[in-house]
C-alpha cells in the first residue's frame, strides 16, 4: 500500500528536503502541503521546486484532508504551529509524525490521550536523526555509572527555542536513572546570570545559536579522575530523512502517541 503524505512547512530547509525525500520514494505519495499563507496552487509554484512537483498547497488542514485524503501528516513547522496542527490531525483521522520541537508538558499529555483514544498512531520526535537517537541511549545508560553530567547543544541561528528538544529529551532520560542532585561546589555562585546555563535536576544544558551549525550535542560525564564524551553532529539536513522515513511507516501501525524515536528503533 503506497502511504498517502502531507507535509507542513515544506518551503523550510527541512521541509524541503522532506519533500525531496517523499517524492523519491516508491512506498509514499506526496498528495499536498499545508502552508500558513498563500503561496500559490501547487509546489510548482513556489520555484523552489522542479515543475514535476505537482502536490497542491492548501492554507487549512480540514480542507487539505477533504481533498486529497492523507494517512499522515509530516509537520516540520515551527513551535507555534505544532501544536494546533497535532490537535487538529488527530480529529480528521490524519497521523502526525512531528519533526518540530516546543510542546509543553501538558499539551503532550493532552495529545496522548487524544492519540490513545482515537487508536491512531502519531509520532512526536526530538530528533529525527538515529546517531542523535543512540547518542541519547548511551548516555542513558551511561549516566547509571557517571551522574555528573552536563549538556552542551549547538544550532544554527535561527532556532526559535532553547534549550533544544533533543537536549531536554536527553536530560528526561538520563533523569530516569540519575537521582537528582546539585552538582559543582556547594557555595558555587554565578557572577554573571546564566553562566551556569539552565538547571535540570542538577544537571547543566548549554545552548550555543551560531551561523554555520546545523544541529550538535555533546554530553559530558564527568568522574574522578576521568571524562566521556558522547557527540553527535548533524552536518546536514539530509541526516534527518532516513528518521523520517522510518517514522512515516511505522506511524501507520501504531495505536497511540510515541515520544521520541528511541521507542521505535531496536
Amino acid at each position: 500500500m503506497t502511504i498517502r503524505v502531507a507535509i507542513a512547512g515544506a518551503r523550510g530547509r527541512m521541509g524541503q528536503e522532506a519533500v525531496h525525500t517523499i517524492m523519491k520514494n516508491t512506498e509514499m505519495e506526496l498528495v499536498a502541503v499545508l502552508d500558513y499563507k498563500d503561496i500559490g496552487k501547487t509546489l510548482e509554484d513556489t520555484n523552489l521546486f522542479p515543475p514535476s512537483y505537482g502536490a497542491p498547497i492548501f492554507t487549512d488542514l480540514t480542507e487539505l484532508h477533504k481533498k486529497t485524503s492523507p494517512d499522515v501528516l509530516v509537520d516540520l513547522t515551527s513551535p507555534e504551529s505544532v501544536y494546533k496542527h497535532t490537535k487538529e490531525a488527530l480529529a480528521l483521522n490524519i497521523r502526525p509524525v512531528v519533526g518540530t520541537t516546543g510542546f509543553t508538558d501538558e499539551e503532550l499529555e493532552e495529545l496522548t490521550a487524544i492519540s490513545k483514544e482515537s487508536g491512531l498512531g502519531c509520532i512526536i520526535a526530538p530528533n529525527f536523526a538515529v546517531g542523535a537517537v543512540l547518542m541519547m541511549k548511551f548516555a542513558e545508560q551511561a549516566a547509571k555509572y557517571l551522574p555528573d553530567i552536563e549538556i552542551i547543544e549547538m544550532h544554527h541561528d535561527q532556532k526559535l527555542d532553547a534549550p533544544s528538544g533533543t537536549a531536554l529529551k536527553t536530560a528526561n532520560l538520563i533523569a530516569a536513572v540519575r537521582p537528582a542532585h546539585v552538582q559543582g561546589h556547594p557555595k558555587e555562585k554565578e557572577t554573571f546570570p546564566g553562566a551556569r546555563g539552565a538547571d535540570y535536576e542538577g544537571m547543566r544544558i548549554h545552548s550555543v545559536r551560531l551561523p554555520g551549525l546545523v544541529a550538535h550535542q555533546q554530553v559530558l560525564l564527568g568522574g574522578e579522575g576521568q571524562l566521556l564524551t558522547i557527540r553527535h553532529d548533524s552536518f546536514n539536513r539530509g541526516s534527518f530523512m532516513s528518521g523520517i522515513v522510518l517514522s512515516v511507516k511505522t506511524v501507520m501501525n501504531l495505536k497511540e502517541l510515541v515520544y521520541g524515536l528511541e521507542h521505535i528503533i531496536d
